[in-house]
């Protein structure tokens, strides 16, 4: 893995203490408890990712209604190739589907298991 930069460990931190309603719902209704261990808000080079875990080298990404605009939409393009160009899986949700397909959404993490 990368060395990351400095500055993002308290950005990490600042995200962990204001997570969205959704990544708290992912965390704390599975990912806490999971088999294998996730972290929240884990700094990857020169990223944060909402969720990381090492063992399956595995990201997960909640996007909110701001990932739907074409800036943000490149800049998540570009971040996710970075991060598999590490060997990393990115998988990214959105916050409805956390909402309203969360099964679904956790049925697909647990896949990675499988593939």
């Amino acid at each position: 893995m990368p060395k990351y930069a400095a500055q993002l460990i308290e950005r990490a931190k600042k995200l962990r203490r204001n997570m969205t309603k959704q990544e708290c719902h992912l965390w704390y209704c599975f990912l806490k408890n999971h088999k294998v261990k996730f972290y929240r808000q884990r700094p990857i080079g020169s990223y944060v990712a909402d969720f990381y875990c090492r063992n399956l080298k595995l990201v997960i990404e909640i996007d909110g209604n701001q990932h739907t605009n074409k800036e943000n939409i490149k800049y998540d393009r570009v971040r996710s190739e970075y991060l598999n160009s590490l060997g990393l899986r990115v998988l990214r949700f959105t916050n409805y589907e956390i909402e309203h397909n969360f099964e679904a959404v956790c049925a697909k993490i647990n896949s990675v298991f499988i593939s």
